[in-house]
């Protein structure tokens, strides 16, 4: 899935609308380090910008109740065997299973909407998401706040 689905949108026409528009400053706090529950909002395969390797690209959102509707980002780039046993175990929390991983670009959509315990460290200027574990979402939690019910917790027995 990509964020660019329409590459062949001609845009030219707003051009002096938008260079002339007002633009009100806003400025919106850092989201602190912690644990957040999230839904995947967003993902898509691409190149990281600095050295083309192949990346996964992620976009988290808080289900809150602190940072509700803000994004946090991951970013799985592959370039190493150490950055694949990552971005497997990535996928296995999400609770994605795959074979091979050439068969990644045809399962990304079925990764929208999981629900995640993640943490978020901060070392130094870098910021880091880790994936904790996977957690039931209800109806509710696409709108609403996260229970944050352990997928484990759902089984009977």
């Amino acid at each position: 899935m990509s964020w660019n689905e329409n590459d062949d949108l001609d845009l030219a026409q707003f051009d002096d609308d938008f260079e002339t528009a007002d633009v009100e400053e806003k400025e919106f706090d850092e989201i602190p380090d912690g644990k957040y529950q999230v839904k995947v909002d967003r993902v898509e395969l691409t190149r990281s910008e600095t050295s083309g390797n192949p990346m996964l690209k992620w976009a988290l959102k808080i289900l809150g109740p602190a940072h509700k509707g803000r994004l946090l980002w991951r970013n799985n780039v592959i370039a190493s065997k150490d950055n694949v046993k990552w971005l497997k175990q990535d996928l296995y929390t999400c609770g994605l299973q795959i074979e091979k991983l050439s068969e990644l670009s045809g399962k990304l959509e079925s990764l929208l909407d999981v629900g995640l315990e993640v943490t978020k460290r901060t070392k130094n200027e870098f910021e880091n998401i880790y994936f904790n574990r996977r957690i039931v979402l209800d109806e509710s939690d696409t709108t609403g706040s996260a229970d944050g019910q352990d997928v484990n917790d759902m089984i009977p027995f």
